[in-house]
This record gives C-alpha cells, structure tokens and sequence, in this order.
C-alpha cells in the first residue's frame, strides 16, 4: 500500500484540481477527494456547492481510473448542514427542497464509487444524513452529528428515514431524527454510522488509508458486492421523494413558521 501523506490532504497530485467556489476536487491517482472548504460558515452548504458535490459525484461513475471517493470538510467542520439563507429561501418559496439539493441527494444513492467520509467536528443536518450513504467513515473523536429537523418542524431527508432504523433500530434513530438528540463519535460509532474514531489531526490521513485499501481491491468484485450491499436504488430514491413532498409541506406548516421566527430572532 502507497504511503499515508503525513501532511492533511488534499495532497499533490498529478491531475488538475477542479475548484469550484466552496468546493475543491482533487483526483489523486484512484482516489477522487471531495473537499468542503467553507471554513468561516462551518461548510454550510449553498447551492453552488450541492451543485459541484453533484458533478464531482455524478462524472466519477464513468471514469473507470477513479476507484474511491474521499468526502471531507474543514478542522472543526463536515458539515453545518444546509446555509441559512438558501435555508430561508426554501422555507419562503413555493418549491420545497431547491433543485441542487434535489439534484444531490439522488447522487449520492446513484454514485457507483465507494464513498469514504472525513469527519471532522461537527455534521448538521444533511452533514449528517450523507454519511448514512457512505461506505466507511473515520471520525475526530470531537465529531458531533446532529439531525434537528423536528426542532424545525420539518421531517428528516436524504432517505435517511428509511435508512436510519435499518442501521441503529427504530428506538435509537427515533432519539436521533425525530426527538433530535445528538450523537458524538463514539455513540455514532456504537449506532454503526462511524467505522473508525482517531485524534482530529489523524481523520483525513485515516480515511485517506481506508480509501487506498478499497482502491486497492479488485474493482469488479468491490462495484458488484457493494451492489449487493446497498440494494436496489429504486426504493431509496421513492423514500427521497416522499420525505421531500413532505419536507415542502412542512416548510409551508405554523409550526416551521414558528420555529423559523424563534430561530432567526435567537440569532439577531
């Protein structure tokens, strides 16, 4: 196996970064590192950056030289879930969920690669539910992951409804998608949605290990069992729609409206 950089990645590599505002892509030999890089809003997502988290995804299914994909954030940060503003937009529009985060979530069921996370302190919402459709992740021991869609008087996304009981059991995902009880590294870890929990300043060159194991595996025999393992995509992406017709119901609800103005006045 190639040697681990002892330096955070994404490291040098021969092929060309793709940047795209708060989003870096870099391939690195077989590896393709998708990286967050919104550090002064703790990678809260826009719609330009679901929109290059999407392509990156979606290009890497036909290109046969990539063999892994590496999902990462920020020191302190995965992810803070969706950005308050284009949060506020939905919640004030006629649409529901915005069309790149509609655009994402079936990315990520449809990505053909394996999907390696790098947890780095905290996952909010959507930081959260991605890792449910990864294959390994690595977390700081300071992880935090938090779903607090009730709270919002919404319902949980990315299939995570559906996902989240088969892997922790009803009881423990009712605590931690409807009743919005947080999980830190090792209760994540204990619940199955965390391989591996290292110091923070070992996450990225851990997951960068684990992705260079599975690059190293055959292909053929890795695409074909973890087909087996996931199952068919068809009814994750029913359960994508159903929580998403939801989700526009709830955005349009008394009680989001009033979880919304409780939140925004809390924070003026």
């Amino acid at each position: 196996m190639a040697q681990i950089p002892s330096t955070p990645f994404p490291p040098k590599c021969s092929g060309e970064p793709h940047m795209t505002d708060h989003v870096i892509v870099t391939d690195e030999g077989q590896i393709r590192i998708v990286r967050m890089n919104r550090p002064d809003k703790k990678n809260a997502l826009t719609h330009a950056m679901y929109a290059a988290m999407t392509e990156a995804l979606n290009s890497a299914n036909g290109n046969d030289a990539i063999r892994c994909i590496v999902i990462c954030g920020v020191p302190g940060a995965f992810s803070a879930g969706n950005d308050l503003q284009d949060f506020l937009a939905m919640a004030t529009g006629t649409e529901g969920l915005a069309r790149p985060v509609r655009d994402f979530l079936p990315a990520l069921v449809h990505c053909q690669k394996p999907m390696v996370a790098a947890v780095s302190g905290i996952a909010v919402g959507i930081g959260t539910t991605m890792l449910l459709h990864c294959d390994h992740v690595v977390a700081a021991n300071t992880a935090r992951l938090m779903t607090p869609f009730t709270n919002l008087g919404l319902v949980p996304e990315s299939a995570s409804s559906l996902i989240g009981p088969r892997l922790m059991g009803h009881a423990r995902a009712f605590a931690f998608l409807v009743m919005g009880r947080p999980l830190d590294a090792m209760q994540a870890h204990e619940a199955g949605i965390v391989n591996t929990v290292v110091a923070p300043e070992e996450v990225d060159n851990e997951a960068m290990k684990a992705a260079r194991e599975i690059a190293a595996l055959p292909p053929g025999a890795v695409a074909a069992s973890r087909r087996l393992l996931r199952g068919m995509p068809d009814e994750l992406i029913a359960r994508i729609d159903e929580e998403a017709e939801l989700f526009k119901q709830r955005l349009k609800s008394p009680e989001a409206r009033a979880a919304f103005q409780a939140f925004m006045s809390k924070n003026k």
